[in-house]
């Protein structure tokens, strides 16, 4: 057989979830001999094209013995479902495929070699104005193609912004995205990275879409056409969109407590501190620059920027910050980045920080007792291939 897996290049292991980047070259095909080599399993599963660098991203039967214990097992389907819609999005991180064995479930997505906005910032410190607004408006894109669809992302930070050989963004990881959201429709899960956390999250408020007056098909279609429609609510994410282009721009968050008093230290005082204090605006950053932070970053979701009922993705697009970006050379990847990532082999290692890079990859033997509890029917379905993949793969 062929040598199949050139590189395993690191694992990360984030709230129980093992993420192991596999790097692969040529055609990927698992087999057992190949399975006993990354992860002992044992199942013949077709998930791979010539010429692709993947990622498989493992969920171990620790993780769904606990999640279904807590009767919490929908997310893992979830994540599943807008891995498969990201696909048809060029600023989202697609699905390759899935397949599972009895102790593991496995997702092969998309490898995006130009590392994330998180190692790049830290490098940099902070970023021009432009860079941060061509940034922002990708990723409004991404929330947005999110949002049409009923989903709400929840967890956009730094670390989930990647970058793409040519500099274009890829939003990553919807292990807390909600799906199924109509008009109206709302939730109250306490969720995502703390510092990004919008205030209504806190105060335990109902979250999601907002109620919309009813148009007509026609109206809905004029709309449309004209740029106008765009789903109500979903004002968490358009918070912690704020939160990011605070970061990008100032170099620091919004909520920083420099203090070497421990009791502010807190994740409590900082939740204190995004319900209550005023965000100052570094004085050296624009007008238009301050005025779409605080448009993003206003505390009550009905006057936030991009939460208004039917227009709220065309208020954001038609903000003077954002008035120098053409939209429609935007969504289509042809507007030219201000930053190619240095990528100097199809790997990209040097974009990603050697603590992940580094480290030997470790997976625990199967629990033979943790996997009789496991209810496998809960996963009927689970294996996929993409059928754009099986569609090129024809006709190659």
């Amino acid at each position: 057989m062929d040598k199949v897996l050139e590189m395993v290049v690191g694992m990360r292991v984030m709230v129980g979830m093992v993420v192991m980047m596999l790097v692969v070259k040529g055609m990927l095909v698992v087999t057992d001999e190949v399975l006993e080599m990354v992860m002992a399993a044992g199942m013949r599963v077709m998930v791979g094209m010539v010429g692709m660098i993947l990622v498989v991203k493992v969920i171990v039967d620790e993780v769904l013995e606990t999640v279904m214990a807590a009767g919490d097992i929908d997310w893992v389907q979830t994540e599943k479902h807008v891995f498969e819609q990201a696909s048809s999005s060029p600023f989202l991180v697609g699905l390759h495929s899935c397949f599972q064995t009895t102790s593991r479930l496995f997702l092969v997505i998309e490898y995006v070699n130009g590392g994330d906005l998180m190692f790049h910032m830290q490098r940099q410190r902070k970023l021009p104005e432009e860079h941060a607004r061509f940034y922002a408006a990708e990723i409004c894109i991404a929330l947005n193609f999110l949002h049409e669809r009923g989903i709400i992302y929840r967890d956009l930070k730094l670390d989930n912004v990647l970058l793409d050989a040519d500099g274009h963004i890829k939003l990553t990881d919807y292990g807390m995205c909600k799906e199924g959201l109509g008009p109206g429709d709302t939730t109250s899960t306490f969720c995502g990275t703390p510092n990004y956390i919008a205030p209504e999250i806190l105060r335990g408020e109902e979250y999601g879409q907002q109620e919309t007056p009813v148009l007509r098909p026609l109206h809905v279609a004029r709309a449309r056409r004209d740029g106008l429609h765009s789903p109500p609510g979903f004002s968490v994410d358009w918070w912690a969109l704020g939160v990011l282009m605070f970061e990008m721009m100032a170099g620091r968050s919004p909520f920083d407590i420099i203090t070497d008093n421990p009791d502010m230290n807190t994740e409590d005082y900082l939740f204190q501190v995004i319900l209550e204090k005023p965000i100052r605006i570094p004085r050296f950053l624009s007008v238009k620059a301050s005025h779409v932070l605080k448009g993003f970053l206003n505390k009550d979701p009905k006057e936030r920027l991009g939460c208004r009922p039917q227009t709220g993705f065309s208020d954001i697009k038609s903000h003077a910050f954002f008035r120098s970006i053409d939209w429609d050379l935007l969504g289509k990847k042809q507007a030219l980045p201000p930053f190619q990532p240095q990528i100097t082999d199809d790997y990209g290692l040097d974009n990603f920080d050697t603590q992940f890079t580094s480290e030997p990859v470790q997976l625990t033997p199967d629990d033979e007792d943790v996997i009789k509890r496991i209810d496998q029917s809960e996963f009927e379905g689970f294996e996929y291939i993409n059928p754009l993949l099986l569609s090129t793969e024809e006709s190659v």
